[in-house]
């Protein structure tokens, strides 16, 4: 903790302050796989092991080391953050100038962030405040170091009998060989080379900020005009290199690439504000109108692969300097809220949205809602309650849409560049091919309506708070990835509009100051959803013989009747002892035969109920608080389980495969990725915080000190087998595992 002095200011002068914290990010769990001694137990117990590859049994490739892979690429990361700040008045304008430096590793070895940021902001006021401006410019410059990601799964799946370095062409790093003596294409690389011979370093610099001028007419002070008018621009360059010797390139001979890109956005709204009380009839009127313009444009520079001795590989010259993705979207839009004796309000909305993403026929979309709230509490018969301080009635209706999509051209018949793969050589040049992309020109909005009814409450002089929520919402014409028969577009699938879903559900939270003294206070928070999602139609027209749509490479299904992402799968077969059967499932349509017409929906990602809770005690200068969330009734499919597999293990190409310990309970020698046997409850309590914070109060005059202790991913409860319970979707393959993160800091203010 750095303490600095300076002579206290009077009344305006300027402020300062400085905030200083360091952390440390811990990997908390890994991937279950055998151990150096259990894998060779293994190798060596197997009927396989005494199998010849190569002209050698098996058990001969089993080395003498024993290596934790994943100790070998993950760290303990260090980080700090500083910032510093000066807020005050300058001949009568408001102003407050910061900046800020951020050093952070990654647990990932080389993983690496340095960030510095500057900015300004000013609040002048003109004509006795009636206008005010409030003027904002960040600029921030990162150098990142990316670490080489594919360590994370070469690191579970290399075997762990074999040593790190081993003496050979590749760097000195131990590598599988062929029976030709040349490295093995097909092997998992050395983790750890993957690591030290990869390096991914890109420097951005970026501004970005906003001149918002509000005005109070003086002819009219209850009518307001607002003008926001804003931009965030960024430029990215950087190179990948990987040496020649090196075999995670050793096909390629190395690379010396680089990339770059810009993004430029621009902002402009504009809205006028009336807001008028009216005494005599007990009203109040609060009417806007207004208008946005959203401008999106990236361009990404195109280079062709470069080696790493600095020759372009043949047919690799990209056939355009530059690619640009561009986007444009206008609103117009309306409200108006009226209270009547504070206790009836009625709120009205329309906006209407168009997007450069869809056809011009398509690209707009209108918006109405509709709300009304009744202040029960406010009435002759509850207005004197002791017990009762607030009870409000909420009904609401409205309509939303949803058009963030990446493909900004789809509506469009155009042709791509195809890829490097798809050249064609005309004499001893490569020549890129105009390839159609498929398109779909009635892509529009996709649409959700929705009902709620809400109950706010209060008692006790509002020492108990809260709300409860009932809501329906319909979403119609998703857009959604869809399978398209062949030969009627440009491809297999395409993003288009098709699709409901109905969601249905109710919302509980409560709020309560237990205690609340001068020297001690206990404040606690808990809220509840229970939610439900049902697939209404997925196709143009009735086909109820329509299956659904499988999500490609993983074992989910869009289908009718059931819940989004729900599982695919075989229902498998148990002995007595309770270990699955290997490849034996059940008839599920008594037809006599097991085939893909026996697969069925079985649970789903999304959970039914969602929990939170938080917490924070406060006595005298301490303060602790914390944040905990639960889920029940979701479901994952532990996909990394799914190659716990002998015949992985002993790979007919010549080199031996680590495993996950799944591998001893389940005993499956070929993969079973459809079997509701990797299905597992993903149902967890995770406390996502724990903070403790020390105020002094005394011996600093007017300045302010403050220390505090933070802990990010405290805890997980789960029965999930793998890593994290918690994965979009619900297919868990091997990812960069969340860490627990532990951090000190310091604010002082003189």
């Amino acid at each position: 903790v750095i303490i600095i002095t300076t002579k206290k200011g009077g009344s305006g002068k300027p402020v300062f302050s400085f905030s200083t914290q360091g952390s440390v990010s811990k990997l908390i769990k890994k991937t279950d796989v055998l151990s150096a001694d259990e894998f060779r137990a293994f190798v060596n117990a197997s009927p396989q092991g005494s199998s010849m590859v190569n002209g050698a049994p098996f058990k001969s490739l089993v080395g003498n080391a024993n290596t934790n892979w994943q100790d070998e690429i993950y760290q303990s990361a260090m980080a700090n953050d500083n910032n510093f700040s000066v807020s005050g008045t300058l001949k009568k304008v408001p102003f407050r100038v910061s900046s800020g430096y951020l050093y952070q590793n990654g647990i990932l070895k080389t993983d690496n962030l340095q960030r510095l940021t500057g900015g300004i902001s000013l609040s002048p006021s003109f004509f006795k405040d009636h206008l005010t401006i409030n003027a904002n410019a960040k600029g921030a410059n990162n150098i990142t170091r990316f670490a080489n990601g594919a360590a994370i799964s070469s690191a579970a799946y290399f075997d762990p009998t074999q040593p790190v370095n081993a003496e050979n062409a590749f760097g000195n790093y131990y590598e599988w060989y062929d029976k030709s003596g040349q490295i093995n294409k097909l092997a998992p690389r050395n983790p750890v080379a993957l690591i030290d011979l990869y390096h991914n370093k890109s420097n951005v610099h970026r501004n970005y900020g906003n001149v918002q001028f509000d005005y109070k007419f003086h002819f009219l002070p209850e009518l307001r005009a607002n003008l926001n008018l804003g931009y965030d621009r960024a430029i990215g360059k950087g190179t990948v290199k990987v040496p020649a010797f090196a075999g995670q390139n050793f096909l390629d001979s190395g690379q010396n690439n680089q990339y770059a890109n810009k993004i430029n956005n621009k902002v402009g709204e504009f809205y006028l504000n009336y807001n008028k009380t009216i005494a005599s009839v007990k009203s109040n009127v609060n009417a806007t109108a207004g208008y946005g313009y959203y401008d999106n444009l990236a361009t990404n520079t195109n280079y062709p692969f470069v080696r790493a001795n600095g020759n372009i590989a043949p047919g690799s010259q990209p056939a355009f300097a530059s690619g640009e993705q561009r986007n444009t979207m206008l609103s117009y839009y309306g409200r108006l809220i009226y209270s009547y004796d504070t206790r009836y309000i009625l709120a009205a909305s329309i906006r209407t949205d168009g997007v450069s993403k869809f056809s011009p026929s398509t690209r707009w979309g209108t918006f109405p809602s509709l709300a009304l709230t009744w202040r029960i509490n406010q009435e002759k018969f509850l207005v004197n309650s002791k017990t009762l301080s607030d009870l409000k009635l909420r009904l609401s209706y409205g309509v939303t849409g949803q058009q963030d999509i990446n493909d900004n051209y789809g509506y469009l018949p155009v042709y791509g560049s195809s890829s490097n793969s798809s050249l064609v050589q005309f004499g001893n040049e490569f020549y890129s091919m105009g390839t159609p992309s498929a398109y779909d020109s009635g892509r529009k909005w996709e649409q959700t309506e929705s009902y709620n009814v809400g109950l706010d409450y209060g008692f006790f002089n509002n020492r108990v708070t809260g709300s409860v929520d009932v809501y329906s919402k319909k979403t119609k014409d998703l857009l959604n990835v869809t399978p398209i028969p062949a030969g009627s577009n440009f491809s297999s699938r395409i993003l288009t509009n098709v699709g409901n879903i109905d969601n249905k559900g109710v919302e509980f939270q409560i709020n309560a100051s237990p205690v609340s003294g001068q020297r001690f206070s206990w404040d606690v928070g808990f809220n509840a959803t229970y939610n439900t999602s049902t697939i209404t139609n997925l196709t143009a027209v009735n086909d109820p013989s329509y299956p659904g749509t499988q999500i490609p490479g993983v074992q989910q299904i869009h289908s009718v009747g059931y819940q989004p992402y729900a599982f695919y799968v075989y229902h498998q077969q148990y002995d007595q002892n309770g270990k699955p059967i290997e490849g034996v499932y059940v008839d599920v349509n008594k037809d006599g035969t097991i085939n893909g017409d026996d697969l069925y929906r079985y649970k789903s990602p999304q959970a039914k109920f969602v929990f939170g809770f938080t917490s924070q005690v406060a006595y005298n200068n301490w303060s602790l608080s914390t944040v905990l969330r639960a889920n029940l009734g979701n479901y994952m499919h532990n996909n990394v389980s799914t190659s716990a597999i002998s015949s992985a293990v002993f790979n007919s190409l010549g080199f031996l495969q680590n495993s996950m310990s799944e591998i001893k309970t389940s005993g499956f020698y070929y993969g079973q990725p459809a079997s509701d046997y990797f299905v597992q409850n993903a149902s967890f309590l995770k406390m996502d915080n724990l903070s403790l914070a020390y105020r002094f109060r005394k011996g600093l005059g007017k300045s302010k000190l403050s220390l505090n202790a933070n802990i990010q991913n405290v805890f997980t409860v789960t029965k999930y087998t793998g890593i994290d319970p918690e994965i979009y979707n619900g297919v868990d393959n091997i990812l960069y595992p969340r860490p627990r993160i532990i951090t000190v800091g310091a604010n002082l203010q003189f």
